[in-house]
């Protein structure tokens, strides 16, 4: 991308209005035109990356897990929904449409004799719809087989997964080829209008966000009753959990309590009161809301950080289910002091821990760049960490996610001393050695040093953890 194509999108970008500059301080969209095309496709040798393995390094909880993975598309539409983006000023309201959802679905597999785990994802490029409307993409590589079938007899806990503005239902697919090796069915959604190379203005992800997740959690109980569906006897719908990065943790906050603040900026931005329905106070809003969701992971989650201030301390008291936040202490999207940090001190009626590592900005959440896109800096500003590795990160998030869905989710009672480590600055445990004394790769007990993670490696990080008021 030239100097010149650079400053006339930058022009674009500031004369569109509000609902762009939203979209500029979210997206990054101009950092990411230079990803590569499709015909960049990944390098297909024993070398090849999988981002769902992590690293030698790694903490206990993080490699796969006993099962092969499978992985289907399915398409599914909300039917009814408040066209937001075509509000009628004349008539003081919005058409409704059926809101399409792509959604991919990965799941515990047995894998047929001579085939592999392995498929390729496509994600399209960041920034607005392309005038031909087909985006160009670029391709991420998977451990995972394609319409592989599922394991049979044995119903495993659902997690929807929601990335965020602009991403893609393969951003996370680090995290949700390995929760699936795990015993989880894991339901990643494209959210419309929010889905990177087909972004359209704001108002649309601040309205829909939580809905498409519980939609999603209807969608997957509705196929498992049908015989015929793959999914039949697979799924368990009674334990769910939502696991959202940045627009998607705002929408999974929703989904789980927080009922949004009728003072906050959503509602300037949105006409015709359509964002009413999920304020504090609305009976409509405790009507959404599933009995099957269990437990919330938020990454870097976006919303209360001023000027929007989506929830007041209220809403989000009204979180009352076990929540994990996973954050970086120099979040300038999100905003760590202002934004994230108070939504963990002001969800006082749920059980929930703090994930920080310290020195990382926004990306803590999504894949890291495949190997091939790392030519330049705009590719790097976009998937990458300026501190942290990726993989490190990543590897991380594997750790603790399945630490506290495992704990939440499958009622294993050993994974809680994974998310309540002494002491709270990991920089501060002790692991003592003689003098020439090594451990190779043992993982620490917990007594004085994070537990699960080797001697020297629990280094950079915060854990806070605090018990439900009521």
């Amino acid at each position: 991308m030239n100097s010149k194509r650079v400053s006339m999108r930058l022009e674009h970008l500031r004369l569109t209005g509000t609902f762009t500059r939203v979209i500029l301080v979210l997206s990054f969209s101009i950092l990411l035109l230079a990803v590569p095309s499709r015909s960049q496709t990944p390098r297909q040798s024993t070398s090849d990356i999988f981002f769902s393995v992590p690293p030698a390094d790694a903490p206990e909880l993080a490699p796969r897990g006993p099962y092969a993975v499978g992985v289907r598309t399915v398409e599914t539409k909300n039917p009814g929904q408040i066209d937001i983006l075509n509000f009628d000023k004349a008539a003081g309201k919005a058409p409704v449409y059926d809101r399409p959802l792509p959604l991919e679905i990965w799941y515990p597999a047995a894998i047929p004799d001579g085939k592999e785990e392995r498929t390729v994802y496509e994600m399209g490029l960041p920034g607005e719809a392309p005038a031909s409307g087909v985006p160009k993409t670029f391709a991420v590589l998977g451990k995972a087989l394609r319409d592989a079938p599922p394991v049979r007899g044995k119903a495993f806990p659902l997690v929807i997964v929601s990335h965020g503005y602009p991403g893609s239902r393969y951003f996370l697919s680090y995290l949700t080829e390995n929760l699936a090796s795990k015993g989880y069915v894991v339901v990643a959604i494209d959210h419309t209008d929010s889905v990177t190379g087909a972004v359209k203005p704001f108002p649309s992800t601040l309205l829909n966000r939580a809905s498409d997740q519980l939609f999603t959690i209807g969608a997957v109980e509705e196929m498992a009753k049908h015989s015929d569906h793959f999914l039949n006897g697979v799924v368990d719908d009674s334990r769910v959990a939502i696991v959202g990065y940045s627009m998607g943790g705002y929408g999974a906050l929703a989904s789980g309590g927080a009922a949004y603040s009728k003072k906050s900026m959503a509602g300037s931005l949105m006409p015709g009161g359509y964002f009413d329905p999920w304020t504090e106070g609305s009976p409509a809003y405790q009507a959404k809301l599933r009995k099957e969701v269990k437990a919330i992971v938020a990454i870097a989650p976006w919303g209360q950080q001023p000027p929007y201030n989506m929830w007041d301390a209220a809403g989000l008291a009204g979180i009352k289910l076990p929540l994990l936040v996973i954050a970086g202490d120099q979040d300038d999207v999100a905003d760590f002091p202002n934004g994230i940090k108070p939504i963990f001190e002001r969800a006082v009626n749920s059980d929930r821990c703090m994930l920080v590592y310290e020195n990382a900005r926004h990306n803590v959440g999504g894949n890291p760049a495949p190997p091939e896109m790392l030519s330049s800096f705009v590719t790097r500003e976009y998937f990458e960490e300026p501190v942290w590795r990726k993989d490190r990160i990543t590897a991380i998030n594997q750790h603790f996610v399945t630490a506290f869905l495992d704990l939440n989710l499958k009622g294993d009672e050993s994974r809680r001393a994974y998310l309540h480590v002494t002491p709270e600055s990991s920089n501060a445990g002790k692991w003592p050695l003689a003098r020439g004394e090594s451990v190779g790769g043992k993982f620490s007990d917990g007594a004085e040093y994070w537990k699960g993670f080797q001697r020297r490696w629990a280094v950079g990080m915060e854990m806070h953890c605090a018990a439900a008021a009521h």
